[in-house]
């Protein structure tokens, strides 16, 4: 899954949306869809301005989290497995 990290790398630093707004003239509504991690896509102007405005690479700022097995149906060899361990304790 995509996850963009704005709300991460602002608390690092501690540097306020609005200060973000004034410093780079992206709209609030933009930034607070990056901030809550809501956007359905990335625009390549506002990625760019942020990332010269924080310093940083696009990648710092959006990355790839790997969900694994999370979504995964657990199989009935999973299940036995966790009914024997939880009989055994």
């Amino acid at each position: 899954m995509i996850s963009c990290r704005l709300s991460i790398i602002l608390g690092a630093h501690r540097i306020k949306v609005s200060d973000v707004c004034r410093a780079t003239g992206i709209a609030r509504a933009t930034l607070d869809r990056y901030y809550n991690d809501r956007v359905s896509s990335f625009d390549r102007d506002v990625l760019g301005k942020l990332c010269h405005f924080l310093q940083i690479e696009p990648g710092d700022l959006i990355v790839n989290i790997e969900q694994g097995e999370l979504f995964n149906a657990p199989s009935a060899k999973d299940k036995a497995c966790a009914l024997t361990a939880h009989a055994q304790s």
